[in-house]
């Protein structure tokens, strides 16, 4: 009887279930939450907006550049040692 069974089942017939659907359907949920959590704490950090103005003023100036924008130990001769 049980061979008759096992016989009658087709083996391309044969599905994951409700077990497999259980497992991707948890996984599906557990992704959601976890990205809407993590949605949730990056919008709970405190950027501060005068950052950008600070940095953009150090950059109007020439700080020690040579002629052509170069670094300063550019500037040198090729024959002459670094500074």
């Amino acid at each position: 009887m049980k061979w008759a069974v096992l016989r009658a089942v087709d083996e391309s017939a044969v599905t994951p279930g409700v077990l497999g659907f259980l497992v991707v359907a948890l996984l599906g949920v557990a992704t959601y939450l976890l990205i809407r959590s993590m949605n949730r704490q990056i919008r709970r950090i405190d950027v501060p907006d005068d950052h950008d103005d600070d940095l953009d003023d150090d950059h109007d100036h020439d700080h020690g550049k040579g002629d052509a924008g170069r670094p300063p130990d550019a500037n040198h001769a090729p024959g002459e040692p670094g500074r």
